[in-house]
């Protein structure tokens, strides 16, 4: 679903608009659809829903007794210096996974999905298309879905060509 130009419920005048804030709207669909087909290779059997909503749901896979759930978050650092000198992107993307699934398996939990977030100065569609390939590269090794994630794009918040990475694993 296509975010919208103008802010709901904005009275009189042109309304809110995110393009004032600096934020490219169509720059941010552009970037979910480059990636819709990617996250897909990463769907569980227990995954419920589509990518796209506002949070994503898995039920727990089946024949579990007392299962529990294990959580954990973490980011790739420094490393994504090098990324943006090399121009690469992919790298850092299954890097994440790494991070985030290894705090996941020294508990001996099972990885079931992930949430990525990804923060920039400017959308870059062609970019964002590369850290997912990575991060899709991850889950696909890990055996667990990308459930979903945000994209956020922050001028002033990161110098040009800048971004950040962190992302929430869970498992059982």
């Amino acid at each position: 679903m296509p975010v919208s130009h103008v802010a709901d419920g904005a009275r009189g005048g042109a309304g809110l608009r995110y393009a004032d804030a600096g934020v490219d709207i169509d720059a941010g669909n552009a970037a979910v659809e480059r990636i819709k087909k990617l996250v897909a290779r990463t769907r569980r059997p227990e995954q419920i829903g589509e990518l796209g909503g506002f949070a994503g749901m898995m039920g727990l896979p089946p024949g579990m007794r007392e299962p529990v759930l294990v959580s954990c978050t973490d980011g790739v650092g420094t490393k994504l210096l090098v990324a943006i000198a090399m121009d690469r992107h992919d790298t850092v993307g299954i890097d994440l996974v790494a991070m985030s699934v290894n705090d996941l398996l020294v508990t001996g939990a099972q990885p079931l999905f992930l949430l990525d977030y990804i923060a920039c100065a400017k959308l870059e569609p062609a970019k964002i298309e590369a850290i997912v390939t990575g991060i899709v590269d991850g889950c696909r090794q890990s055996g667990c879905a990308l459930l979903g994630g945000e994209t956020a794009e922050l001028p002033g918040m990161y110098a040009e060509h800048h971004y950040d990475l962190a992302a929430f694993a869970v498992g059982v």
